[in-house]
């Protein structure tokens, strides 16, 4: 009997603000392999009316949160297609320590899986998204502190006003992290006594934080 494949699952987990969907867009690229952020998988079973996407969209109309059965089922429908069996980038997802163990008992033992922690400080996070300027007419972001307007309030590309959106407002991002702090940062922990778990240093430029990420899932 031919045994299946053993995938390389790589998880990326860190703060908001740290590059997580940046990277993982990027080293997917650079790995032939699938990146699947569990925000994606909502947008599309929404914009598609699936059936995992009427009842997304009946918690969310009621105000609730999306429940752990719900998100794991789009998970696990989205990773058993062809696409992934060589392996795939996971963004957004595990959030929670029962999501994990979820994952773990899906997965089984046909998966290497790789946990790269993305580390940025609280007060580079809240920099990061707080200084966040949108663009109206183009969509070009900047950043007050990093990239700033050369005409302040008004966009390098076509001129137009820039605003900052109400989710990138500092206590939003406070709140984010908090949630952060509370759900997620656990999963660190969770995963380093599985001895899966790499930290990469998210403060450094970002061709330097692509390169150690890279180099971490070919060791």
């Amino acid at each position: 009997m031919q045994l299946s494949k053993v995938q390389k699952v790589i998880i990326l987990i860190g703060p908001p603000g740290s590059g997580k969907g940046t990277q993982a867009i990027r080293a997917s690229k650079e790995l032939k392999v699938p990146h699947i952020s569990t925000g994606d998988l909502f947008r599309e079973n929404l914009k598609n009316e699936t059936e995992l996407g009427k009842k997304v969209k009946s918690n969310m109309d009621a105000g609730k949160l999306v429940p752990d059965d719900l998100v794991l089922e789009m998970l696990f429908q989205r990773i058993s297609q062809e696409d992934c069996q060589n392996g795939y980038f996971l963004d957004g997802f595990p959030r929670t320590i029962p999501q994990s163990e979820a994952l773990d008992i899906h997965l089984g033992s046909n998966a290497n899986v790789l946990v790269l922690n993305l580390k940025c400080s609280d007060e580079s996070v809240i920099k990061r998204i707080s200084g966040r300027l949108t663009c109206k007419n183009c969509g070009h972001i900047q950043n007050k502190y990093y990239s700033p307007p050369k005409n302040e309030g008004h966009c390098d590309n076509c001129n137009s006003t820039l605003i900052q959106r109400p989710d990138d407002r500092e206590e939003v991002v406070k709140e984010r992290l908090k949630v952060y702090k509370q759900q997620t940062e656990p999963l660190i922990q969770f995963y380093k006594n599985k001895n899966v778990l790499v930290d990469i240093e998210a403060e450094n430029a970002p061709n330097v934080v692509f390169q150690d990420l890279i180099k971490a899932c070919k060791a």
